[in-house]
C-alpha cells in the first residue's frame, strides 16, 4: 500500500514547494500517493489561484503531512492561524514535514514549540521574533527531528524531499527519484543554506570533472593531492574551490560519497560486510560500522535487514 502524502496549502503559497512536493515524491514510483489538500481555492504568491482535489478530510487518512512555504498571510506576519487548520494540524498524528515558510505554520500551531527547525535563512529575523519557542536553526538545508522534518526554502524543499524517500526506501530508490528529476541525489541536512558557488562552473576550471572521476574510484584510496593534481590545481586553491562549490571539504565529501555506496551495495548486494567496505573505499567492517553510525545511527546488519526488507 502507498505511503499517502497530504500537501496542505494556504493562502499564500510557493508554487515551486508545491510542485517540489508532488515531483520528487511521484518520481519514487508508486511508493507515495501525494493529495493536494486546502479549505477551498487558494491563492499564490504570484498571484494565481490552485483548486486543491481534496479538502482538510484527507488529512484523515494521511501518514504524513507537508506544508508548502507561504510568503504571505498569518503564519508570517502576526503568529495566527485560521480555527480549522489549526484544529486540522492539532489532531494530525503522523509525520509532519514543512518547505521554506511552511515551518511558520507548525509553529504558529505550537508543534515546534522546544525542538529544531528550519526555515529559509531571509526570514530568520521575522520567523524568530514571532516563534521564540523554537530552537530555530538559520543555516543548515534541513532538520530532522524524527516525526518532524523542516527545510530551508528552494532548493532546499528537494533535499529534505530526497531524505525522506532514503530514509523510507533507501538510497538505491532516492538516487533513482533524484535521477529522474535531474537533481544532486545527496546534500547533507547539515551543509550551509548559502554556499558561494552552489552551481559549479560550465567552463571546466572547477571541481566537477575531478568529482566524477573521484566517483569512479571509491573503492580506491585517492588522495588529496592526487584530486588536486587530477584538476591541475594546488592543493590550497582546489581545496578553497571544491569547498565553495560543494559546501564541505574534499575529505567530507569523499567520505560521504563512499558511506552513500556502502548503503546501495547493502541494499543491493548479498556482499558481507567486510566485502561492502573494501568496494565503497572505507577499508574495514570496523570503519563501515563507525561512519554509518556516525551517518544514520544504525549497524551495517541493520540497516541491510530493514531496507532489503523494504525492497
Amino acid at each position: 500500500m502507498a505511503h499517502v502524502i497530504a500537501v496542505l496549502l494556504l493562502d499564500g503559497v510557493v508554487p515551486f514547494d508545491l510542485g517540489t512536493a508532488t515531483q520528487v515524491f511521484s518520481a519514487a514510483g508508486d511508493r507515495y500517493e501525494v493529495r493536494v489538500c486546502g479549505e477551498g481555492p487558494v491563492r499564490t504568491e504570484h498571484g494565481f489561484t490552485i483548486v486543491p482535489e481534496h479538502g482538510l478530510e484527507a488529512l484523515d487518512q494521511a501518514d504524513t503531512l507537508l506544508i508548502p512555504g507561504i510568503h504571505r498571510g498569518g503564519p508570517v506576519t502576526d503568529g495566527t492561524l485560521p480555527d480549522p487548520i489549526y484544529a486540522a494540524l492539532s489532531a494530525f498524528s503522523g509525520r509532519i514535514v514543512s518547505i521554506c515558510t511552511g515551518a511558520s505554520v507548525l509553529a504558529a500551531a505550537g508543534l515546534l514549540d522546544g525542538r529544531p527547525a528550519a526555515t529559509h535563512w531571509a526570514w530568520a529575523k521575522r520567523i524568530a521574533g514571532l516563534y521564540p519557542r523554537v530552537a530555530w536553526d538559520f543555516d543548515v538545508l534541513f532538520v530532522d527531528d524524527g516525526d518532524v522534518l523542516t527545510s530551508a526554502g528552494v532548493g532546499a524543499g528537494i533535499d529534505l524531499c530526497l531524505h525522506i524517500i532514503r530514509s523510507d526506501h533507501g538510497a538505491d530508490v532516492a538516487n533513482r527519484a533524484a535521477r529522474r528529476c535531474v537533481v544532486p541525489p545527496w546534500r547533507d541536512g547539515g551543509q550551509a543554506q548559502f554556499i558561494e558557488r552552489p552551481v559549479p562552473s560550465g567552463s571546466g576550471t572547477g571541481t566537477e570533472r575531478t568529482r566524477a572521476w573521484v566517483l569512479d574510484r571509491l573503492a580506491e584510496p585517492v588522495t588529496l593531492e592526487e584530486m588536486a593534481g587530477h584538476a591541475r590545481m594546488s592543493i590550497r586553491t582546489f581545496t578553497r574551490r571544491f569547498r565553495d562549490e560543494t559546501g564541505m571539504s574534499p575529505r567530507q565529501w569523499l567520505l560521504r560519497r563512499r558511506v552513500e555506496q556502502a548503503r546501495i551495495l547493502l541494499e543491493s548486494t548479498d556482499l558481507a560486510v567486510e566485502a561492502v567496505a573494501r568496494h565503497s573505499g572505507l577499508g574495514s567492517a570496523t570503519a563501515l560500522r563507525q561512519h554509518l553510525h556516525a551517518a544514520i545511527g544504525v549497524a551495517p546488519s541493520a540497516y541491510r535487514r530493514t531496507f532489503r526488507h523494504t525492497g
